[in-house]
C-alpha cells in the first residue's frame, strides 16, 4: 500500500503548466542567450526585476531576485538580526524559519495566530512593555502552516505598529496568487509609507517548485545592503531559470497557469474538508480560501502518538508542535495541494482509522 502524503507544500505535477515552461525556456534561450547563460548580476536577472518592479509599481533599485525566496528570507535575517535581537513570529509559523532565527541567536516572541491573523493586541502589549524588535515575520495570505489569512484591519494596524515602534515589516507572501475564494486584499507594501515593509514572494508557488526563483521587494537602502550580501554569497543567482520566468510572465501564459493552479486547489480543499466532516467531524479547522494548507487540531490526540500509526495505515503529515517553540500537542498540518481529490479522501478515511485505532 503506497503512502498518502500531506506532508509537501507544493503543486503535483499534473498541474505545472510543463508545456508552456518548455516554450519559455526555449524563447530564453534563443532570444538572450548571452544574458540566459552568464553569470549576471547579484540583483538577478534583469528584465524580470523591471518586470517585477513594475507589477509593484516601485523603481527597480526596491527589488533583488533570489535562488527562491528562503534564500531571501535568510538574505533579510543575515542583514537585520544578530545574537540576541528581539524577532516577533507568528504561533505558529513556517519551520524553516524557526530554525533559521534560532540558528543566528534571535530571541524570538511568537505571538498568537487567530484565524484572520497575528494577534495584534497581544504583539502591541509586547512592544508596550518595551521589547523592542529587529523585524516582525508575517505570512499574510494562506499561512503556512494553518492557512489563515490576515485581516485588512489588521494590516492597518501592524503598519502603524512598524512606524511607531520602528521595526521591519516582513511581509513574507509567497501564497498571494493561488487564492481560490474569496477577494484579494492590499499587499501592506502597496500601503506602506513610512518605508518599514519588506516584501518576499516567490514563483514556486505558481509556475513550478523546481524554478526555485524567489525575489524581495523593499526600501532602496535595505535592498542595497542585501545586494551587498547577495555578492559575496554567490556573485549571482541562477540566471538560467530567472531568465525562463521572466519568458514566462512576459508571455501571458502566467495568469491562466495560476488560474489553472486555483481551480485544481479548490477542488482539493474541498474534498479535504468534505473528507475531514466525514471521518473525523470532532476535527476543529478553518477551510482556507486559498494555498496549499489546512491546520487540524483533533482534541484529546496525542499527534506524537498518531504519527506512526497514520504511518502504518498509510497516510502522513506534518506534526502541529513542528512549527511552534511550545505546544500544538494535538495539531497537525495537512498540505492539500500535492495530492488528487481522490487521494485526499482515502487519505483522510486512513487517517480516520488510525485515530480511532489509538
Amino acid at each position: 500500500m503506497a503512502s498518502i502524503l500531506f506532508t509537501r507544500g507544493a503543486p503535483s505535477l499534473d498541474i505545472i503548466d510543463q508545456e508552456g515552461l518548455r516554450e519559455a525556456a526555449q524563447k530564453a534561450f534563443t532570444d538572450d542567450p548571452g544574458g540566459t547563460f552568464a553569470y549576471g548580476t547579484s540583483v538577478g536577472y534583469v528584465p524580470l526585476r523591471t518586470w517585477l518592479a513594475e507589477q509593484h509599481g516601485v523603481a527597480p533599485e526596491q527589488v533583488l531576485v533570489t535562488n527562491g525566496s528562503m534564500q531571501a528570507d535568510a538574505f533579510l535575517f543575515e542583514l537585520l538580526v544578530q545574537q540576541g535581537d528581539d524577532v516577533v513570529v507568528e504561533a505558529p509559523t513556517y519551520d524553516r524559519t524557526l530554525l533559521n532565527l534560532r540558528q543566528r541567536g534571535a530571541k524570538i516572541h511568537a505571538i498568537e495566530l487567530e484565524t484572520d491573523g497575528i494577534n495584534v493586541d497581544a504583539l502591541e502589549a509586547l512592544l508596550e512593555s518595551g521589547v523592542r524588535p529587529k523585524l516582525a515575520h508575517i505570512i499574510p495570505n494562506f499561512h503556512n502552516p494553518a492557512g489563515y489569512t490576515l485581516s485588512e484591519a489588521k494590516r492597518t494596524r501592524l503598519l502603524d505598529l512598524a512606524a511607531k515602534y520602528d521595526f521591519v515589516l516582513f511581509e513574507d507572501d509567497p501564497y498571494v496568487k493561488v487564492r481560490f475564494e474569496g477577494e484579494p486584499l492590499p499587499t501592506m507594501l502597496s500601503q506602506d509609507e513610512n518605508e518599514k515593509v519588506v516584501y518576499a514572494s516567490s514563483f514556486s508557488k505558481t509556475m513550478a517548485p523546481g524554478i526555485r526563483c524567489g525575489y524581495l521587494v523593499g526600501p532602496k537602502a535595505v535592498i542595497k545592503s542585501i545586494q551587498d550580501i547577495a555578492t559575496t554569497t554567490y556573485i549571482s543567482p541562477n540566471m538560467v531559470a530567472q531568465s525562463i520566468v521572466n519568458s514566462y510572465c512576459r508571455s501571458g501564459r502566467l495568469e491562466e497557469s495560476v488560474a489553472n493552479v486555483r481551480t485544481a486547489l479548490r477542488a482539493r480543499k474541498d474534498a479535504l474538508v468534505a473528507a475531514l466532516q466525514r471521518e473525523l467531524p470532532e476535527a476543529v479547522f478553518t477551510a482556507p480560501q486559498g494555498g496549499y494548507f489546512m491546520w487540524v487540531e483533533l482534541p484529546g490526540v496525542s499527534i506524537d502518538k498518531l504519527v506512526p500509526v497514520a504511518k502504518e495505515h498509510g497516510v502522513e503529515f506534518v506534526k502541529g508542535s513542528d512549527f511552534l517553540l511550545e505546544g500544538g500537542d494535538n495539531a497537525l498540518r495537512l498540505a492539500f495541494s500535492g495530492v488528487t481529490p481522490e487521494q485526499i479522501d482515502e487519505g483522510i478515511t486512513r487517517l480516520g482509522a488510525a485515530v480511532r485505532s489509538l
